[in-house]
Parts: structure tokens; C-alpha cells; sequence
């Protein structure tokens, strides 16, 4: 039978966890209002960006030389090599979302590898990193942490942007891929795959009498050489935004799952404390019973 000072310390640490769940949940459900609105103020301008350069590109899709002018649009004629940029977070506790993460990463590099391409990672956050580096430790062209602990800005989208566009300068890889959890509730993330270079724009070459009833200044081209690099930075943001959002979800919804646990915990504890109480008194009382009986 257990010993009462053991299940009273036991007890006493299970009430010590809860009290460190619950107030996580509130920090969590807290970070959590203001991730969403966020990210749904950015839908509809990553959205509306994006669609102008569809438009854009589709005015100027028959003209010479279009693939050395916008390579972030059209690409570099090849689809040998691909950087896949994986978002996960700094800190654990959120359930099991870098875990999907991870799994759902490890699944497109097996495709992608499967269809004989070599693969690149960029990991931004370091629970996908650490999980990453000991299978695809060679493949890892460079990681940034710390992007989820505070909040996202668009400072670091520019950034993140600005080293994806070097490697590609450098022709490190020839597609980019991103991996990242979408916010959808505060119970439910989903893992999504999104190509950013050459951007996924649908546009007709065959067009060529096709003509914008809007006016452009200075010019079509002017104007998309300005939006390509912007509309990849604002998708980055979005998916920044989309997968932070969708962390404090997943740990709001850890935290509350691990408090009710540790009620269940506490009540069988203390069940089981009472129990054994009850016993050693009775068996306290049958020993002086049985004394005074003897004498």
C-alpha cells in the first residue's frame, strides 16, 4: 500500500503542474487573439498582391526575353534542385503540431527524392531542426530560431526573403517550397505545401492580343519587377503569421488537455489518499481493540 507522505507529495505536485498548465493556456489563448487577427488581416493582401501579378504577368507573358527578366516568376528553366523552407516552433508544449510538421516534411523530401531531385532544407524554428538534422543533417543549408518567440514582423519576413532570393541568385536551388501549418481553428492546424519560386501564377503565352483595360505607370514591367520580390516577402509573412497562429492554437488546446488530465490525476490521487488514510486508522484501531482484549 502506497505511503501517505509519498501520495501527499505527489498530490502536491500534480496541483503545482496544473497551476503552470492553466496559466499557459491563458498566455497561450491571450497570444492567440492577437495571432489571429493577424493573420486574417493579412489573407486578404496576400491575396490581392498576388493576384496582381497573375494580371501583370499575363499582360506581358508574350514578350521577349520574360524568363531572364522575372526569373522569380518563370524560373531558370530547370527543376533539378529544391529548398524546402520548413516552419516549426522554438518551444515545445503545443501538442503535436511540429511533429505533423516534421512528418509531413519528411514525406515531400521521400517524393521529391523518389523523383530523383535533390533536396535543400532551410528550417526556420528549432523544434523541426532538431528533429531534422540527424537524418538530413548534409542537406540543411541554414536555420534561423527565435523567429516565433516574440511576435512576427514583417522585418523578418524581408529578412528571411532576403536570403532565399541569394541562394537563388546563386543557384543553390532551382524551385522553393514551403512548409508551414495553416491556421484554421484553435483545435485544428493543417500542413500545407506551397511553392513561392518560380511563383505559382497561372498566366496565358498564347494571349498575345490580350490588353489590360487599366493603365500601368511607369509600366507593366516596371511595376512587376517591384511586386515579384514584395509578393514573395507577403506570402512569406502570411505563412509566418499562418504558423505562428496555428502554434498558440495547438498550445492553447495542449495546455487545457493537460490541466483536465491533471484534475483526473489529482482526484484519483487524493481517492487513493483517503483510502489509505481509512486503512491505517482502522488498522490502528484493531491493534488497540485487540490489546485491550488481551489485557
Amino acid at each position: 500500500m502506497a505511503n501517505l507522505k509519498t501520495l501527499k507529495t505527489r498530490i502536491k505536485s500534480v496541483k503545482s503542474t496544473q497551476k503552470m498548465t492553466k496559466a499557459m493556456k491563458m498566455v497561450a489563448a491571450s497570444r492567440l487573439k492577437k495571432a489571429k487577427h493577424a493573420v486574417e488581416s493579412s489573407r486578404p493582401y496576400a491575396d490581392k498582391i498576388h493576384e496582381m501579378v497573375a494580371e501583370l504577368a499575363s499582360n506581358i507573358a508574350v514578350r521577349e526575353n520574360f524568363n531572364e527578366k522575372f526569373p522569380l516568376l518563370t524560373g531558370k528553366g530547370k527543376a533539378e534542385t529544391h529548398l524546402l523552407v520548413i516552419f516549426s516552433s522554438d518551444r515545445g508544449l503545443c501538442g503535436g503540431l511540429n511533429s505533423a510538421t516534421v512528418k509531413f516534411a519528411k514525406q515531400r523530401i521521400n517524393e521529391l527524392v523518389f523523383q530523383g531531385r535533390d533536396v535543400k532544407i532551410f528550417c526556420v524554428g528549432r523544434k523541426a531542426y532538431d528533429q531534422l538534422r540527424s537524418t538530413y543533417g548534409k542537406q540543411v543549408v541554414d536555420h534561423v530560431f527565435g523567429v516565433f518567440r516574440g511576435v512576427v514582423d514583417y522585418k523578418i519576413a524581408q529578412d528571411l526573403a532576403g536570403k532565399i532570393t541569394a541562394l537563388f541568385d546563386q543557384n543553390q536551388f532551382d524551385i522553393c517550397e514551403v512548409i508551414y501549418s495553416k491556421f484554421k481553428s484553435a483545435i485544428a492546424q493543417e500542413q500545407i505545401c506551397k511553392q513561392l519560386i518560380p511563383a505559382q501564377i497561372s498566366f496565358d503565352k498564347n494571349s498575345a492580343n490580350f490588353e489590360s483595360p487599366m493603365s500601368y505607370e511607369p509600366g507593366e514591367e516596371e511595376i512587376l519587377s517591384e511586386l515579384l520580390p514584395k509578393n514573395l516577402t507577403i506570402q512569406l509573412y502570411n505563412n509566418l503569421l499562418e504558423n505562428s497562429a496555428s502554434e498558440q492554437g495547438a498550445r492553447m488546446a495542449a495546455m487545457e488537455a493537460a490541466s483536465t488530465n491533471a484534475g483526473k490525476m489529482i482526484k484519483n490521487l487524493t481517492l487513493v489518499y483517503n483510502r489509505t488514510r481509512q486503512a491505517n486508522i482502522t488498522k490502528e484501531l484493531i491493534d488497540i481493540i485487540s490489546g485491550a482484549n488481551t489485557a
